[in-house]
């Protein structure tokens, strides 16, 4: 689904508002409520709503959205947010915060990555009231959360069997989206293409900088990634003044991890089918024409190997030993100092424990 693309007018400050309008509830400063936003309804007539907490500081600040799920099968993203919600800092937050730790609530469900109808809800934004249910579904979230929001974090992982490296995913031509993500405190920085009718591309429409988080696989939580992944977020909301620093709790005493930014990868496919043994990991530096994986046949014979075309990081791997002729096997970030990013990434690893 194609959108075209325009830039919007800055929006009036919503900062100043002393009570914060979601759906048809009225939150307060000082308050905190769960609300549930209408989408439809099931066949059995069931209601199918999208949960958003809302949490609103004493004093005014910026307007915070953390989504999750916008894949239902992504579940690294669910966990942050439950565990963000379940700090007891917010309570001295400036602002209001918005966390959504289920927008694509059917594919939730049903652990799909999609919904019913099959659609991709990352490629319908920003949606019609009137279209198919999952534009239905963006509209809803483009008018009631990014319309009222300053800054926004959308959470994700890999696809299924495919494992990303813990990253951040921008457009860091924008000066104040640039801050955030190095603010954020990891390693790699992806200047990445914004898909058309995805969340990112529909909010930078709107000039509200936003960040994306990859770490992790779906259909998996893993420890590690969903640590960084909130600690990064609080991070962020020390950058824009929602939190104090002084009474944080949550942030490592030693040094972040310096940010390096990716500004091209590439994938390397499995020039054969059969079984894979792969000799490289996610986070690992390759060098130019390294060998990183073996395929043969199930006897051990017709052995090929698959190498690096260039010197870079392993930012995503696939985590099934079969493959057919042409999958991806790698993905791999390339840098000006490669051999810094991989002890930046040790350095992330010692915080993340």
């Amino acid at each position: 689904m194609k959108h075209k693309a325009t830039k919007e007018k800055p929006r009036k400050s919503l900062l100043d508002d002393d009570v914060f309008v979601l759906g048809d509830q009225e939150i307060g400063r000082g308050e905190r409520k769960k609300i549930h936003l209408k989408i439809g309804k099931l066949y059995d007539n069931t209601d199918i709503n999208i949960p958003v907490e809302v949490i609103r500081g004493r004093s005014p600040g910026p307007i915070f959205f953390v989504s999750a799920a916008v894949h239902g099968d992504e579940l690294n993203g669910v966990e942050i947010c439950k565990r963000l919600l379940d700090l007891r800092q917010l309570k001295d937050i400036a602002g209001t915060l918005l966390v959504i730790p289920i927008v694509n609530v059917f594919g939730f469900n049903s652990l799909s990555r999609y919904l019913p109808d099959r659609r991709d809800l990352n490629r319908c934004f920003p949606g019609s009231p009137n279209g198919s249910l999952a534009s239905r579904l963006a509209h809803v979230f483009m008018s009631e959360i990014v319309s009222k929001a300053t800054h926004g974090i959308d959470l994700h992982t890999g696809a299924v069997h495919r494992r990303n490296l813990p990253q951040i995913r921008a457009d860091i031509d924008e000066p104040e989206t640039l801050r955030l993500a190095e603010a954020f405190g990891i390693p790699v920085i992806m200047r990445s293409n914004v898909p058309d009718g995805s969340l990112r591309q529909a909010v930078s429409e709107r000039r509200i900088p936003m960040l994306l988080y990859e770490g992790g696989e779906a259909l998996r939580f893993e420890e590690r990634a969903i640590r960084i992944g909130l600690n990064g977020i609080l991070s962020v909301m020390h950058t824009i003044n929602m939190l104090d620093g002084s009474k944080r709790t949550t942030r490592p005493t030693r040094p972040q991890p310096k940010p390096f930014i990716a500004h091209s990868s590439y994938w390397t496919r499995a020039t054969r089918s059969g079984i894979v043994r792969m000799l490289s990991k996610v986070g690992a530096l390759v060098h130019k024409d390294e060998i990183i994986a073996i395929i043969s046949d199930p006897y051990g014979d017709e052995v090929e190997t698959v190498k690096a075309r260039v010197e870079g990081i392993v930012i995503g791997a696939t985590q099934l030993p079969v493959v057919h002729e042409g999958d991806a096997l790698f993905h791999i970030a390339t840098f000006q100092e490669p051999e810094k990013v991989e002890e930046s990434l040790a350095d992330l690893d010692e915080l993340a424990v």
